[in-house]
This record gives C-alpha cells, sequence and structure tokens, in this order.
C-alpha cells in the first residue's frame, strides 16, 4: 500500500489500522530545538478521541501517545519522531459479520478491488481512527507554528441544515471548546444537540460543514504552479475521511460575483501592505499574500446507519447490512482537530520549505 505519507520537508508517515494493535506514525524533517510539550499534544488528541460525550461514539479509546524516538529532555533532535498510540477498546469480533459483505458508501469494495484482500475490522486502514496520528503531527507542527506567531482556529459552520451565518471569523477557541459540537454560536450549539440526538434515535445520520481559519501566516509561502498554497490545503483536507467538499475564500460564492465586487484591493496601512477584503482566503497566485487565510470543508453524513441497509456479498448475492455498532452519529464536531492538524502539517511545511530559498 502506497501513498501513507504526506508533506515534502515536514513529514509525516502513518500506520495501523483501526482494530489493530496500535496506530502511529513516524515525522521526519522536525526542526531541532523545538519543545514539545507533550500535555499539550495530548490535550490535542483528547479533542479527537471517541467517547467524549453522549453525541460521540462510545468506543472508549484514551489514546495514549508514547514517543519511541527523536525527542531527548523534551527537544526534538532533529532525528525522526516516532510515536504510538495502543489502542486498547478495540473489538474485531464486533464486524465478523461484515467479513463478506460490501457496506453502502464505505471502502469495502474498492479497497477489495485494489487490493484483493481488506481488513473488515471497522474499515482497518480506511478508518478514521487512522487521524489520530495526524493530530499528533499536526500538535506537532502548531507548537512550532506558535513560535512564529500562526494560530489556527477551527470550528462547526453547520450540522445538517442547521448553519452559521458567519460574520465576524474574530473567533474565541475557548467559545468553541464549551460547546459540546464545537460550534461558537450557543443557541445554534442546543439545536444542533438536538438534531443529533434525534438522528440518533432515528438510526441515522448527519453531515456538516468546518470552517478554518489560520492568522499570522507571513505574506510568501506557497509555490506557483502545481504546489500551490490553497492547492495543498485543498489536498489535506479531502484527505480527511468523509471530506467531500473544500472552498477557500469566497469559494463557490465568488463564481457569482462580478470582479469589480470580488477583487481585494491593496492599500497601505501603518507602513504594511494590506487588502480592504479578503475574498481571496489568504492567497493570491497560490502564494500567501500576509492575510488570514480561511476556508471551509464538507463532511457527508457517517455511512453506518443504525437501520438495515441493502447490499451485495462480495460474490454479488444480494443481502442486508444490519446496522450495530459504536459510531458517530455525525462526525463533524469530532473532525475540527484533524482539520486544524492537516492546516498545519501544510503551513509547516510550505514554511520550511520557503527557508530553502532564503540565503
Amino acid at each position: 500500500m502506497a501513498s501513507n505519507s504526506f508533506g515534502e520537508i515536514f513529514r509525516l508517515t502513518t500506520f495501523g489500522e483501526s482494530h489493530g494493535v496500535a496506530i502511529g506514525g513516524i515525522i521526519d524533517g522536525c526542526p531541532p530545538g523545538l519543545l514539545l510539550n507533550q500535555d499539550f499534544i495530548q490535550a490535542e488528541l483528547d479533542r479527537r478521541r471517541p467517547g467524549q460525550n453522549e453525541l460521540t461514539s462510545q468506543r472508549n479509546e484514551y489514546d495514549r501517545v508514547e514517543f519511541l524516538s527523536g525527542v531527548f529532555e523534551n527537544l526534538t533532535t532533529g532525528a525522526p519522531i516516532a510515536f504510538l498510540v495502543t489502542n486498547k477498546d478495540h473489538r474485531p469480533d464486533d464486524y465478523a459479520h461484515l467479513k463478506d459483505l460490501y457496506r453502502p458508501s464505505h471502502a469495502d469494495f474498492v479497497y477489495h478491488q485494489k487490493y484483493g484482500v481488506r481488513d473488515y475490522r471497522g474499515g482497518g486502514r480506511s478508518s478514521a481512527r487512522e487521524t489520530l496520528s495526524r493530530v499528533v503531527a499536526g500538535a506537532v507542527a502548531k507548537l512550532f507554528l506558535r513560535q512564529n506567531g500562526i494560530s489556527i482556529i477551527a470550528f462547526v459552520k453547520s450540522i445538517g441544515q442547521l448553519s452559521m451565518d458567519i460574520i465576524d471569523y474574530n473567533i474565541d477557541p475557548t467559545t468553541v471548546e464549551a460547546s459540546a459540537v464545537r460550534c461558537p454560536d450557543p443557541l445554534l450549539t442546543d439545536s444542533m444537540q438536538k438534531l443529533i440526538v434525534e438522528t440518533k434515535n432515528a438510526g441515522d445520520t448527519l453531515g456538516g460543514e468546518i470552517s478554518c481559519i489560520i492568522r499570522g501566516v507571513p505574506a510568501g509561502l506557497g509555490e506557483p504552479v502545481f504546489d500551490k498554497l490553497h492547492a495543498d490545503l485543498g489536498k489535506a483536507m479531502l484527505s480527511i475521511n468523509a471530506v467531500k467538499g473544500f472552498e477557500i475564500g469566497s469559494g463557490f460564492k465568488g463564481a457569482r460575483m462580478k470582479g469589480s465586487e470580488h477583487n481585494d484591493q491593496f492599500v497601505q496601512q501603518e507602513g504594511k501592505i494590506v487588502t480592504l477584503t479578503n475574498h481571496s482566503g489568504g492567497i493570491q497566485g497560490g502564494i500567501s499574500n500576509g492575510e488570514a487565510i480561511y476556508f471551509n470543508v464538507g463532511f457527508k453524513p457517517i455511512a453506518t446507519l443504525m437501520m438495515d441497509q441493502l447490499s451485495v456479498d462480495k460474490e454479488g448475492n444480494e443481502t442486508i447490512v444490519k446496522g450495530k455498532g459504536r459510531h458517530d452519529v455525525c462526525v463533524v464536531p469530532r473532525a475540527v482537530p484533524i482539520v486544524e492538524a492537516m492546516a498545519a502539517l501544510v503551513i509547516i511545511d510550505h514554511m520550511l520549505r520557503r527557508q530553502a530559498y532564503i540565503f
């Protein structure tokens, strides 16, 4: 299986399966001398882990990360950083009934077609549990970015038909984390919680959108042709399980605007060149312009339903997939730290790539 690595200079390789022994990763290219705040890294993992509340999957994993190399006296050494999270509450027998079946809208069929064999225990490598490795690496990247004045905050913009009408992107992270669904609007939080409970009782699932804002990014990050900064952000977001859409800046709304409405005019303020508007989402010509980078990520409804679904087995025989197991009704709240992590991996990689141009 190829393509288990992400990044050019700051490079993450992940390994492990949902119901295997462990999930882990190796970070190569991390600058030496970075103070590795393991409490912060663990806190980031805790934001992603299942079993947080009654709205999430009840798989009870504590997801304790153990660093195996590349760290000495809490400082990164420049050597590869290997880390491991042992699976504690894995129950492979829960998936025995799916051994020969293809679940609707899962990766079962395509994995079997591509590899001729598949790990049916919760999807194996295709499970969203793989993303915990991304959160660990993203937390390391965040520590580096913090030292360089860069902050990343994501939040739930919508769940189902309930959506924020965002006017001000100055979102307070504490407000996001105070919400059980990571939505900074308290009234909308209550409505979203009720919707999730109602949908859960019906055996169904929900999708939604996550918005992300990156502040403090200097002008000049990104490559002008194939490795445009927004293209790499798009690739990063679309690599997350259940993501079906990505738009940056004005996104699809920009397609309905005139150029005179959409252009971001440059002005000088306090000795600095800035733009009066930010329809570009902080990136022009594939390169950051110094304004805040913002984008939206769309997640489909979770494919595992707590109701019977028609499907076929590996021989093509019609069958019924029974709805059972420990699954999220809506993955969007738990995906917030994953979106932040992938954004951090893109930004740190392009920062280090830019340094290669500076003599």
